[in-house]
C-alpha cells in the first residue's frame, strides 16, 4: 500500500495540531493524574488527544491498523500487517504533569517494519516537525490555534542532520528517564557537550542539526520512537540498535517494546563510533 507523504501530511497535520490544542486546554482547566498498570502516568489529555488522532486516521486511511498507546493500555491490541500506524498522542506525560513544555504529539506510518512517515508536534513550544518524503523533512513554527494551510507549509524550514565531528560530538539524553549508562556516556571524551530534553524532541534535535548522537539505554515502546525515527531518517540520519542493526517495528510478540538504540546524525558516524 503506497501513501503520498504530502497528502498524508495534509490530512494528519491538522489532527496533530488539534490534539495539541486539546492537551493545552486540559492544562488550562486542570486535570487528574492516574497511573496505568506499568505505573506510568495518564491523564484525560492523553485520551482526548488520542481520540482526535484515531478519528483522523480512520478518515485518512480507513482499514489501516493503528497501534495507539492508550488503546493498548486498555487491551485494544489490533492485528497488524506490513503497514500500520503508531500513535503516542502525548509523549512526555511526566513533563506535561510537571508543568514543563517538552511534550509532544506523535503520529507515524510504518511500512515493512520501517517508519516511513512521521509527525512530531510540541504544542507548548509551537513547533511542528514532519516528513515530506523518504528524503525530505521540515519544521514549522505554528501555534495550536492555527490551521496548517499551504501558506504555512510553504514557509516550512527543511531539516538536515549535520556532519558530525567524531571527536567533539553533541549528545542528547532524556530529562525524565536518565540512567547510570547515560551518566557514563556523557563523560566519554568524544562527547563535547550534552543536551537534555524531554519526549521525542530528542530525535528532532538530531534531525535539525543541533545534536549528533542520541543513545537510548532504557526501554521504550514503538509509539514513543517511530515518528521521531522517521524524521531523523528523512533528514539524513540513521537509527540502529546497539549492534548497529536497523531498529525495526511491528514487534508484537515483544509487546512493541524496543531494544536499546542510537539515533545518529549520519550513517558514517554509526559506521565508525564504538559504543
Amino acid at each position: 500500500m503506497d501513501f503520498d507523504h504530502t497528502k498524508l501530511a495534509d490530512r494528519l497535520l491538522p489532527a496533530a495540531i488539534a490534539a495539541g490544542a486539546a492537551i493545552l486546554r486540559h492544562r488550562r482547566v486542570g486535570f487528574a493524574v492516574e497511573s496505568k498498570a506499568d505505573r506510568s502516568p495518564v491523564t484525560a489529555a492523553d485520551r482526548e488527544a488520542e481520540e482526535i488522532i484515531l478519528e483522523a486516521l480512520q478518515r485518512a486511511a480507513p482499514g489501516v491498523p493503528v497501534v495507539a498507546e492508550e488503546a493498548m493500555s486498555r487491551g485494544d491490541r489490533p492485528a497488524i500487517g506490513s503497514t500500520f500506524f503508531l500513535v503516542d498522542a502525548l509523549d512526555g506525560t511526566r513533563e506535561f504533569v510537571a508543568g514543563g513544555a517538552e511534550f509532544t504529539v506523535n503520529i507515524a506510518l510504518v511500512v515493512d517494519r520501517t517508519p516511513q512517515f512521521g509527525i512530531v508536534y510540541a504544542p507548548a513550544l509551537s513547533q511542528l516537525y514532519f516528513t515530506l518524503g523518504a528524503d525530505s523533512a521540515a519544521s514549522l513554527s505554528i501555534p495550536p490555534d492555527v490551521e496548517p494551510t499551504s501558506v504555512f507549509k510553504a514557509n516550512a524550514t527543511p531539516l538536515h542532520t549535520r556532519e558530525p565531528d567524531p571527536e567533539r560530538l553533541v549528545s542528547v539524553n532524556s530529562r525524565s528517564h536518565r540512567t547510570a549508562e547515560d551518566d557514563r556516556f556523557q563523560v566519554d571524551p568524544r562527547i563535547a557537550s550534552t543536551r537534555t530534553i524531554g519526549s521525542s524532541l530528542k530525535f528532532c534535535l538530531v534531525a535539525k542539526g543541533e545534536a549528533d548522537i542520541y543513545p537510548r539505554f532504557g526501554a521504550t515502546n514503538e509509539w514513543d520512537t517511530a515518528a521521531g525515527h522517521a524524521i531523523v531518517l528523512a533528514a539524513g540520519g540513521l537509527v540502529t540498535t546497539f549492534e548497529k542493526e536497523p531498529l525495526l517495528y511491528g514487534k508484537a510478540d515483544a509487546n512493541f517494546v524496543n531494544p536499546p538504540f542510537v539515533a545518529w546524525a549520519r550513517p558514517s558516524l554509526a559506521e565508525t563510533f564504538r559504543l
